[in-house]
């Protein structure tokens, strides 16, 4: 499929964050396709952002625009489950679908009655998936994706479907070089981190024999045009607080972009974050974000941030450190189109 859409290397997030509201995912799509964005993507949760529902909503809706998940697991959905999800979408759009997986947050999988994902699982995974896209039988599997006596979803099946892992962890970016289609990073990651990143995928992608500029690379950034306060505290405290919240998730992101473990230790260790049931982006009070803010330095939370011309510049940077592409995160596209205009000019000079 051609690619006419005026900024192929910007895409955005459908349904940023914590939502209760799924239908918005509609218009959200049809801005972004309207603004001229390669891409968007999901982020799937388990209460009402399914990734099936969700990406056809926004493929039905669009006619270039490419709708990638970013991220589901490998192993909520049974193998032919999800290949089935997967190309009822690329087939629905004329293969405008992308799928991003990750391993899923530790903490999630153990109260879900499921194991971490292994890089064993995820390549298994992987490869049954692309074995049934292309028309091909799955027979006598038996190894870390379970046992699967016999997977067939027809001869005539013919699905190229991108597939980009979600994390960045170093261990896994080099993992994801030698395995994926592309890489889709994290919101908060610094230039020297970002660069990196870039550096660890192209590592694993040459190790297996890969060509390197194959593997795309996509940098995640917080973006807000003039944010208030309550918008600085919502998009940017927020999401990081919640990042933080988690055990060994936090961990990778300082260690990527070298910060000091010990912020971190005295984050978690506070009692108004340690009182928090549930995620924080979706739970805290704008006093608590307030009172979280004094515990994140101000060079832990990168950002596309202030007038429509610094915003663009943020978004060029990635670019120059080392990005194929850039999510633009936090905000939906009525927020940042007026960025738009600005990074036109700079992509002009």
């Amino acid at each position: 499929m051609q690619d006419v859409t005026e900024f192929p290397e910007l895409s955005c997030y459908l349904l940023p964050g914590h939502t209760t509201t799924p239908a918005d995912a509609i218009e959200e799509a049809k801005q972004a396709e309207s603004l001229g964005l390669g891409r968007v993507w999901l982020s799937e949760r388990f209460d009402v952002k399914d990734a099936g529902v969700i990406c056809a909503a926004a493929l039905s809706v669009t006619k270039k625009l490419r709708v990638a998940t970013a991220a589901t697991n490998i192993h909520t959905r049974h193998p032919l489950v999800l290949a089935t999800m997967c190309s009822s979408l690329h087939y629905l759009s004329g293969g405008r679908f992308e799928l991003g997986l990750a391993r899923g947050v530790a903490i999630r999988n153990q109260l879900m009655g499921l194991e971490g994902v292994t890089n064993d699982q995820m390549v298994e995974g992987i490869d049954i998936l692309r074995t049934l896209w292309r028309g091909e039988k799955v027979m006598g599997h038996d190894g870390a994706m379970g046992n699967l006596p016999y997977l067939n979803m027809g001869d005539w099946m013919d699905a190229h479907i991108p597939i980009h892992f979600v994390g960045f962890g170093p261990r896994s970016l080099r993992f994801a070089g030698a395995h994926f289609d592309g890489v889709h990073l994290h919101t908060f990651i610094t230039d020297e981190g970002l660069q990196r990143a870039k550096q660890l995928v192209q590592e694993g992608a040459e190790a297996a024999g890969r060509n390197p500029e194959d593997v795309k690379v996509y940098s995640v950034l917080a973006t807000a045009v003039n944010p208030s306060r309550e918008d600085y505290l919502r998009k940017f405290v927020a999401r990081m607080a919640t990042y933080m919240q988690a055990p060994g998730y936090a961990e990778m992101l300082v260690a990527l972009n070298g910060w000091d473990p010990q912020i971190l230790e005295a984050f978690r260790a506070n009692e108004t974050v340690s009182s928090m049931l549930g995620g924080i982006d979706s739970v805290a009070t704008l006093d608590q974000l307030e009172e979280m803010s004094e515990l994140i330095p101000a060079e832990w939370l990168p950002a596309a941030s202030g007038s429509e011309e610094d915003c663009a510049r943020g978004w060029r940077n990635q670019l120059a450190n080392g990005a194929d592409g850039v999510v633009i995160h936090g905000s939906t596209p009525t927020e940042f189109a007026p960025i738009l205009e600005s990074y036109r000019s700079l992509r002009k000079a």
